[in-house]
């Protein structure tokens, strides 16, 4: 019995030897094919690289046609079916020379590029600065674009709308304001007034309220009298565009603009509401200048038009993909390791997740299958690998 096994073994290991010996010689043989090919197309591609008059094949604009239909299919297919692999080794070995090459180019190019690159660091951060010189640019743009003859409303514009949304971050203070006490303890736990701090407070909230009344009653005066505004007549069109633009980059309607998207439930999102949010106002923005900036390249107008480009698209660009664009992918390829739960599977859970206990209507599914929210998953990976419910180990094979 053992010289059986042993013998058994030895043929199992000469299969295995013939087997990579046949292996091999495939491999030899395809790649003695693909150079045969190779220089085959050569021969066959040699008559469109030569222009005299001794290629008398290629005379005619017809003939050239035939041809082309005749031989380019053969090329195309023997190569897509003999590839050759040794081409690879060819064009690794000229990209280390062209790397070789250009590296001290592109070590000077860096060097020179950091300091730049510093101070658009530094001006990405200063969300408040950019964001208005977003505004007076892009109104600079659609005054150029769609209201040539003045030369003053984008001024006007930026204006008004910041008296709006002053407004508006007052009202919206003021509908989520808890405490209307005008007193300040001295702790949270006790109950002695803080006198100075008090006074300071109730100051403050007057100031506003009394700024808050001359404001409106001054836009109201403003509009309804027309008094002032012989040198502002904007277009419908302009004051949509521009009140949009508007909307997308001032703090006070990108803070509401999650919210919104919350309300509306889009299941494409997948939770991610407040991870899509800034990278849709962003890309909008970036967008709204783009198009609006086309007509002046045609025009002619090239130094606004790279001012425009370089702020308001590239930079914005840059901070959609630095800040907003990199985490919203990161959590995505969290989610796609998880396959969404179809509506039977739903029903089984009654239709509500387990860490949230809120209705479900697009969850996805654990390979211990238990559904949940992508978003409450997603949090819940943040501080443990295991399912919150069953307490398995979420393993992907």
């Amino acid at each position: 019995m053992g010289m059986i096994s042993r013998v058994r073994a030895r043929l199992r290991s000469l299969s295995a030897v013939n087997s990579c010996n046949g292996k091999d010689d495939a491999r030899l043989r395809d790649e003695r094919n693909a150079q045969s090919v190779c220089l085959l197309s050569v021969i066959l591609l040699l008559p469109y690289l030569v222009r005299s008059h001794a290629s008398s094949l290629l005379v005619s604009t017809a003939t050239n046609l035939v041809y082309s239909c005749l031989v380019l299919p053969i090329v195309v297919s023997a190569h897509y079916k003999y590839p050759l692999s040794g081409l690879g080794s060819v064009f690794g070995t000229i990209k280390e020379c062209i790397m070789a090459v250009a590296s001290p180019f592109v070590y000077i190019v860096r060097g020179m590029y950091r300091p730049v690159d510093r101070a658009e660091q530094a001006y990405i951060k200063m969300t408040n600065i950019a964001a208005l010189m977003s505004q007076v640019l892009f109104f600079m743009l659609c005054d150029r674009v769609l209201v040539e003859k003045q030369r003053v409303t984008a001024l006007y514009s930026v204006m008004f709308y910041n008296v709006i949304a002053y407004c508006v971050s007052y009202l919206h203070e003021l509908i989520e304001k808890e405490d209307w006490s005008p007193w300040i303890n001295i702790t949270k736990t006790s109950n002695i007034h803080h006198l100075a701090m008090s006074t300071t407070k109730v100051v403050l909230e007057w100031t506003k309220a009394v700024t808050f009344i001359i404001t409106v009653v001054f836009m109201l005066l403003l509009f309804g009298l027309e008094q002032g505004l012989q040198h502002y007549q904007p277009t419908v069109v302009y004051t949509i565009i521009t009140w949009l633009y508007y909307m997308a980059t001032e703090k006070v309607f990108t803070d509401l603009f999650p919210g919104l998207l919350l309300r509306l439930q889009i299941e494409r999102l997948d939770s991610l509401e407040l991870l899509y949010a800034p990278v849709i106002l962003k890309a909008f923005a970036a967008s709204m200048s783009f198009i609006m900036a086309i007509p002046l390249l045609i025009w002619g107008h090239y130094k606004l038009f790279f001012v425009a480009m370089y702020f308001n698209v590239y930079l914005r660009c840059r901070e959609m993909s630095e800040n907003c664009l990199r985490p919203l992918l990161k959590e995505r390829n969290v989610l796609k390791k998880f396959r969404s739960a179809t509506k039977e599977e739903i029903g089984e859970w009654d239709d509500v997740c387990a860490i949230c206990l809120s209705p479900i209507k697009k969850a996805r599914i654990t390979p211990c299958h238990h559904i949940f929210h992508g978003d409450c998953l997603r949090m819940c990976l943040k501080y443990s690998d295991n399912c919150a419910i069953c307490k398995k180990e979420i393993r992907f094979d």
